[in-house]
């Protein structure tokens, strides 16, 4: 698996508002961590069950992190640098994750110190035809008539096949592997 992370923290790059709502009244962010049960209301987790699974583990308690948002989508579009894998297809997501000890939330030497745990513990994973990238981005956190501005932690990931099947398979595949090494990063302390 081809990995790496990178800190976008320049003004035109994205931030997070967090709790966030759709203008809408569409899409709106759920405390999976205190609430699972809200699972349920995430159309993502629904449509892709992996995804499901996957944010189950992340907002479990055994987690040092929790989710913000997420999205899933196949693709036929391959970029000049992932013609490396030598696939017709791929299947992506991005989850938007922070963490659950408030403080941390603060602090960007943490949030770099995960980057760099998640890269090395994934670097040593069998070889896939799968791309994960973590990008450290700025967070606005409302906490009752304050916003705090801290930090968050936008996890992409890709798989690729010579069909959306195969990719989505390599992409679910990747998908467990993150979520186990942040599982095992959380029980390191």
């Amino acid at each position: 698996m081809e990995v790496d992370f990178a800190v976008e923290l320049g003004a035109q790059d994205e931030t997070l508002e967090l709790p966030w709502a759709a203008s809408d009244g569409g899409p709106r962010y759920y405390d999976l961590k205190h609430q699972p049960e809200l699972l349920l209301n995430i159309e993502e987790a629904q449509r892709i069950p992996e995804l499901g699974e996957f944010l189950r583990a992340i907002n479990s308690q055994a987690s040092i992190l929790e989710t913000a948002k997420c999205d899933a989508w196949p693709a036929t579009e391959i970029n000049p640098e992932e013609e490396i894998f030598g696939a017709a297809c791929k299947f992506g997501s991005y989850v938007d994750l922070f963490y659950s000890h408030v403080q941390s939330r603060f602090s960007f030497p943490k949030h770099e110190s995960l980057a760099i745990r998640l890269t090395q513990l994934l670097q040593r994973v069998p070889e896939i035809p799968a791309a994960a990238e973590f990008l450290i981005r700025r967070c606005y956190y409302h906490e009752s008539a304050e916003v705090r501005q801290g930090f968050y932690i936008t996890f992409y990931l890709f798989g690729y096949g010579d069909d959306e099947a195969e990719a989505r398979q390599r992409w679910a595949i990747g998908l467990k592997l993150v979520g186990n090494a942040i599982l095992q990063i959380s029980c390191a302390g």
